[in-house]
């Protein structure tokens, strides 16, 4: 019956942990996930690295897309690295 009383702190702090720390970590990489899923050509985005720019292609088959980050200057970003989307085109006809 000890034994049993003594896991019962371990089991609680656990539960504890899971509901503060890791459940809303997956949560969140769940949402960046579908969000990165979601990009398509005219959104505005801003990389992890501060870049702000205009995609405009998205690479499927190697996880890239193209960010026009000036007039005529495009660079191929990996498309984790997108922090935010600032404004969503809507979807062509």
């Amino acid at each position: 019956m000890e034994g049993i009383a003594s896991l019962v702190p371990l089991i609680l702090i656990f539960g504890i942990m899971y509901f503060l720390l890791i459940r809303p970590q997956q949560k969140k990489l769940k949402q960046h996930q579908a969000m990165v899923e979601a990009l398509r050509r005219g959104d505005q985005v801003v990389t992890q690295g501060g870049i702000v720019g205009k995609v405009t292609n998205v690479r499927e088959a190697e996880k890239e897309i193209e960010v026009e980050i000036a007039q005529g200057v495009k660079v191929r970003v990996i498309r984790s690295t997108v922090a935010t989307v600032l404004s969503k085109t809507e979807p062509a006809a």
